[in-house]
């Protein structure tokens, strides 16, 4: 059968035969990262809310947590989740078990982002949010939150493409993604450097826009630009206000 040859060596490599199941491991990768980044914010959000708690017991479940994860590698967390609970009758599925495992594993190194995000809004931001009526939850959500945001945004973005890079870990569980894709090729062609350039390819064919989006958000955070068109609006119109104000200044 004839395809698409790149000459790497003594094997080739007929792409068009692969290209129906390099797309759908493409996607398998896309659909991990997706599932695991999101279970991730979440766990990292609530670790961190629970290290800056009042409540001591909190804070040292939370400082055990990210201990644990952050220094344990992640595919030994991979094996945990996907041979060892099985072990004790709670079987995963690949899927499951790989977005669990990355979620859990980034989630300890989210949770630190978030935290500093947290701890970098000043206290007279929340005595202003206080002295307005603003009750404690609606001062967190309203006032300190979208703050933070603004500091985690450029270390979460740089967590979502690393995690994205940790997926090809999954392989050794038969997660159904690029590298375990790239294997298959490999043992049916032996054309091992062709294909795992190949893959390489497409790894940083998918990387690399969001490594230059996570560069991007920073430059556009540290300009103190609005990041959603409605604050954008408001910030408009609040300047607008301001030069009208200003104009009737000068005119009196």
């Amino acid at each position: 059968m004839t395809g698409l040859l790149l000459d790497f060596g003594p094997f080739h490599v007929p792409w068009n035969v692969y290209l129906a199941d390099l797309a759908t491991a493409a996607l398998q990768t896309i659909e991990f990262t997706l599932a695991g980044f999101a279970g991730a914010v979440v766990i990292g959000l609530v670790i961190a809310v629970m290290r800056l708690a009042p409540f001591a017991p909190f804070r040292i479940i939370a400082r055990v947590y990210t201990e644990i994860f952050k220094n344990l590698p992640l595919v030994t967390e991979i094996f945990m989740v996907y041979f060892g609970l099985a072990t004790i009758g709670l079987v995963l599925n690949v899927f499951e078990a790989g977005a669990i495992s990355l979620a859990v594993f980034y989630g300890a190194y989210l949770s630190e982002i978030f935290r500093g995000g947290l701890q970098g809004v000043t206290r007279g931001q929340r005595e202003a949010a206080q002295a307005v009526g603003f009750t404690p939850i609606r001062s967190f959500a309203l006032v300190i939150v979208p703050q933070a945001t603004r500091l985690a945004l450029p270390g979460t973005s740089t967590m979502l493409v690393d995690l994205l890079k940790g997926t090809s870990l999954l392989t050794f569980i038969g997660g159904a993604e690029l590298m375990n894709e790239a294997r298959t090729i490999v043992s049916e062609t032996f054309a091992s450097l062709e294909v795992y350039v190949v893959v390489g390819a497409i790894y940083l064919a998918m990387c690399y826009p969001l490594s230059h989006l996570a560069l991007m958000l920073e430059r556009h955070l540290h300009a103190g630009k609005p990041l959603s068109p409605r604050r954008f609006r408001i910030l408009r119109l609040a300047r607008s206000l301001q030069g009208d104000r200003q104009s009737q200044l000068a005119a009196s």
